[in-house]
């Protein structure tokens, strides 16, 4: 249920109707717009009428919400919301560009990496520090080393970063160097990670899992945004299908239907999406052109020697051209570049 205040209701009305919804054992998530202020009505609410909250002073309406995930849904907030990574945003009319090697390897690497995506227009390093990967023999990442190469490189171009986060005992570390928090695509549904993500007050950049559905997909979200965090974005990087000449099938549908049934930002990681590089450019391009809000690139100066993913990851000259590229289809659908 959301309860949706008129234009000019008082602070007083909008704590009488949060403290009713208190008053009933519900939880209130009050939501504010730049049209209008919601509050989100959280619980068992099936025998609560909407109309006792419609009559209340201040308040334009009451709704139950169609749609099983809450807080992430439309219905409850119209407007598009807006992620502000210190000065970055993401979310709004702006394309924004998130670049980088799949694994922190060395400082010289990944300076390097940083200070060509910052030249070729990027605003967000990528970069793991802890990497999850399919053989326990391989690269695992140098973690908190890989944290402080990753600080490092924030501090000499300015990039804000973005890395993943893998269990609940490392939140409070990752969550100490990075801007933005990611969940990999096989903890989509780690419960009590995204619970405890909930209660950091740092973005957190949720990636959809190999087979997991759309509905899926925000449901998992709600988990962050109902503990408190609502600065969630989505990221469509493919999902397992039958075909086996590309890594994943990325899902271009998925991004103009999200855009109807979430208000939340949504990000396009075409490395993933198709893991071949030579036909990474013509997936940025799409996700890009359907609507996403941003996308995320593998970048690594040398990707033949790459420890992990270099055979999808971007030598620099070509994520230089790539940005010509997405600069020209960020014109066209009348979108500038972050």
């Amino acid at each position: 249920m959301f309860i949706a205040m008129k234009p000019h209701a008082t602070q007083a009305e909008f704590d009488a109707v949060v403290e009713k919804v208190r008053a009933l054992g519900l939880t209130p998530h009050p939501i504010s717009g730049t049209e209008r202020r919601v509050v989100a009505v959280v619980g068992n609410t099936g025998t609560v009428d909407p109309d006792d909250f419609g009559m209340l002073p201040g308040v334009a309406e009451a709704l139950r919400v169609s749609q099983p995930f809450k807080l992430v849904s439309r219905e409850v907030k119209e407007e598009g919301t807006i992620i502000d990574v210190g000065g970055v945003q993401i979310g709004g009319r702006a394309i924004t560009v998130m670049a980088g090697p799949c694994s922190v390897e060395s400082r010289e690497q990944i300076l390097e990496t940083a200070r060509a995506v910052k030249a070729a227009g990027a605003s967000i390093l990528r970069g793991g520090a802890w990497k999850p990967r399919t053989s326990p023999y391989e690269f695992q990442g140098l973690r908190e080393e890989g944290l402080k190469l990753l600080a490092l490189a924030r501090e000499e171009t300015g990039l804000k970063i973005v890395t993943e986060v893998m269990s609940t005992d490392t939140v409070p570390v990752v969550a100490e160097y990075a801007d933005i928090l990611q969940v990999g695509a096989r903890n989509m549904q780690n419960y009590p990670l995204l619970e405890r993500l909930g209660q950091v007050k740092k973005p957190v950049m949720l990636k959809r899992a190999l087979s997991g559905t759309i509905k899926e997909w925000l449901m998992a979200a709600e988990y962050i945004v109902a503990k408190g965090n609502p600065n969630v974005m989505l990221c469509e990087r493919g999902i397992r299908t039958f075909e086996t000449a590309t890594r994943n099938t990325l899902d271009i549908n998925a991004i103009p239907v999200l855009k109807s049934l979430t208000h939340l930002p949504v990000i396009v990681d075409p490395s993933h999406g198709i893991g071949i590089r030579k036909h990474v450019a013509a997936i940025a391009r799409a996700g890009i052109a359907a609507g996403a809000d941003g996308i995320m690139v593998e970048v690594h100066p040398n990707p033949e020697k790459a420890l992990s993913d270099g055979h999808q990851s971007l030598a620099i000259p070509e994520f230089a051209e790539l940005m010509r590229e997405v600069r020209v289809i960020a014109l066209a659908i009348e979108r500038p570049v972050m």
